[in-house]
């Protein structure tokens, strides 16, 4: 009986080493992968854990999530759309979650990935646009409704929030509201002058990062010129 007990501890003893490898395996290549993806696009950078983010970046919910908050894989750059210089930052995000019950401790490490846009304007009224939960459904059931369009398709597939409602429908134009039920994009969070792409669960393979980039400037291209000179005003 003790000598089972010992090969089922050396069994999973080395599955936990053969786990732990092709994880270290895994995340080494993912990191040279994206080095690769910033030297392409004339940006740095960095591996190691910038604990320093979630507080830079606090009015974002999603990097306020649990403890042992930490952003990692790390690239900056800058993007040119329509004549204008947008600064960003785009990478891996981790945090953890320990639960308590009467008898144990248990704690999940979550990741996700992210893109965040610096924009180079003033002012930016705060807007949201996710897609359509069962909570939002349920809450406008309630009488707390979103912002509504001419789109009902839109209207329906999209949650969209603002303090300036004239800014949100001018943002969410015809040709934007086509752009957004074509691409289903993460979601999209304005802030303090940043937006944040990122629906705080997935994390993205390498490939999909440029994707993102590539996304993000063509939402931006959208935007009005109207509003973007007012923004500069």
């Amino acid at each position: 009986m003790e000598g089972m007990q010992f090969v089922i501890l050396a069994l999973l003893i080395g599955g936990a080493i053969a786990v732990g490898i092709l994880a270290h395996l895994a995340n080494r290549k993912r990191q040279e992968e994206l080095a690769k993806l910033a030297s392409e696009l004339g940006w740095q950078f960095e591996p190691g854990k910038d604990k320093s983010h979630d507080e830079e970046y606090a009015h974002f919910e999603i990097f306020r999530r649990g403890h042992s908050r930490a952003a990692y894989n790390t690239l900056t750059g800058e993007l040119a759309i329509a004549g204008r210089g947008y600064p960003a930052k785009m990478g891996d995000f981790t945090y953890q979650v320990t639960q308590h019950t009467g008898k144990s401790t248990s704690t999940q490490t979550y990741r996700f990935s992210y893109l965040i846009v610096h924009l180079p304007f003033g002012q930016v009224p705060n807007l949201l646009i996710r897609r359509e939960g069962i909570f939002d459904k349920l809450a406008g059931a309630l009488g707390f409704d979103d912002i509504d369009f001419e789109s009902a398709e839109f209207s329906k597939k999209f949650h969209v929030k603002s303090p300036d409602k004239r800014f949100a429908y001018d943002v969410c134009h015809p040709r934007m509201m086509e752009f957004l039920l074509q691409s289903t994009p993460p979601m999209i969070d304005i802030e303090n002058g940043r937006c944040c792409l990122s629906d705080g669960s997935q994390r993205w393979e390498p490939e999909q990062f440029k994707a993102m980039l590539n996304w993000i400037e063509r939402f931006f291209d959208l935007w009005p010129e109207h509003v973007t000179a007012e923004l500069e005003a």
